[in-house]
Formats: C-alpha cells, structure tokens, sequence
C-alpha cells in the first residue's frame, strides 16, 4: 500500500503489506514522520491510495462510499475538535441514543462526575472547537462517543498524551474491556500503553521495519523496538 500527501510529492507510506486479524490488539509505533499518521488517514481516505488496497472485513474500503467507511470506524484522534452545541449533542449528533445510554457511556469514559458537576448536565454548552474543556476533556468526550457507536474497528492515535497518568490508565482499563472483542489500532508514542498489544507495527520511513509481539521484538537487542524501549526506559 502506498501513499503521497498529493501528486508530484513523494511517498509517505512505501509499499506496506500487513493482515490484522479480527479482534486484535495492534500497537503502531514509529518515531516521527515514520508514517503513523499517514496509515490512520488512509483508514478514512482522507488520503487516497496511490497504490495497493485496504480491505475491512474482506472489503475493498476504496469501493464503497465514504459515509458507509466512515460509519465503520472510530477515532480517538491526538487533537479532539468540538462543535459548538450542548454535550449531548456532541455525543449524539443524530439523536440515536437515549439518555441512558449517555451516561452509561460518560461513566465508563470518567465523564459522569463532571457533567453531573454542570448546572445544565447533559446540556451543558460546548463552545466552538470544545475551548471551554481541557485536552483531556475533550478526549474523553472521543471516548465516550466511542462508547456509544462501538463499531468494530478502533483507531487511538496518541490518545492518550494529553492526559495525566492516573487518567491514561483509567481510559487504558476502559479500552481493554469495553472494545476487547474489536480490533484495536493504537498510534502511540509511549510504548508502555502498547506493551500488552498482541502485536507491534514498528514503521520507519513509510515502511514496516518489523511486525511481532512485543514480548519476541523485546527479546531481540538489534530490534528497532527494542532500541525506542531503551529509549524510553522500558528495558
């Protein structure tokens, strides 16, 4: 699979070959510019494929429309962007869900004690691009929308870098055993939260330098994994 940001540019993602299984736990690390953002918007197309395929459960995602994709997946992206509108509404934009619903998802999501906080509750106004919440917040929120669509496949890109620790592992609890039988793509630039994944995409340059479990990718000093490890403590 290959991918450039526009015609004329070069390729960001140089031929990657890779089978996830249904239900899996994949961690996608790669240090920067290895291409872990590219792979997630060529996901959605919003990049579109300068060559080779991506298929979701045995379908070609370049055949079907972008709606129908898009329905499939869900994101947890590095920077969550709010509407402006109530909280309920940046939830449930199309109004599917009860209120039940809402704040089953808002617990399990660590959202219940803040909201319940608000004068307005779930009503409680968001402001444009969600200032009035911190970072955290506002993932959080990703999360509990999450929570609520639980579509099959899961996509975290840093989903957890703006968030303390105690948080991280609140979210990490909650990810782990709300979404255990969907596949899980975690872009992360702390390996300690992909370390219990099944398997380990370590991008470099736009291409897959190694695929494994942590656990053999560890046992291996030459490894690349092993040396961003070391890197960050782990070993």
């Amino acid at each position: 699979y290959r991918v450039r940001y526009r015609e004329g540019l070069d390729l960001v993602l140089r031929g990657i070959d890779f089978t996830v299984n249904g239900g899996e736990k994949i961690g996608i690390v790669g240090r920067t510019g290895a291409g872990k953002s590219s792979l997630t918007l060529s996901l959605f197309r919003i990049l579109e494929a300068a060559g080779g395929h991506i298929y979701i459960d045995g379908l070609d995602i370049s055949t079907i429309g972008l709606g129908d994709l898009r329905s499939k997946l869900t994101i947890i992206p590095q920077d969550p962007v709010l509407f402006s509108g109530s909280l309920r509404m940046n939830l449930d934009p199309f109004e599917v869900y009860s209120d039940t619903d809402l704040w089953r998802a808002l617990q399990l999501a660590h959202l219940d004690e803040f909201t319940r906080s608000q004068t307005q509750k779930l009503h409680h106004s968001i402001i444009e691009g969600g200032e009035n919440l911190s970072v955290g917040q506002r993932q959080l929120v990703c999360l509990a929308r999450a929570l609520l669509r639980k579509t099959q496949v899961l996509i975290l890109d840093e989903a957890t870098a703006a968030i303390d620790l105690e948080t991280d592992d609140l979210i990490q609890q909650t990810i782990r055993k709300e979404f255990q039988n969907c596949t899980v793509l975690t872009i992360a630039h702390r390996l300690n939260t992909i370390l219990d994944s099944d398997r380990v995409v370590v991008l470099d340059k736009g291409m897959i330098k190694e695929f494994d479990s942590p656990a053999k990718l560890l046992k291996s000093d030459s490894s690349t994994f092993y040396s961003m490890a070391k890197d960050a403590g782990l070993v």
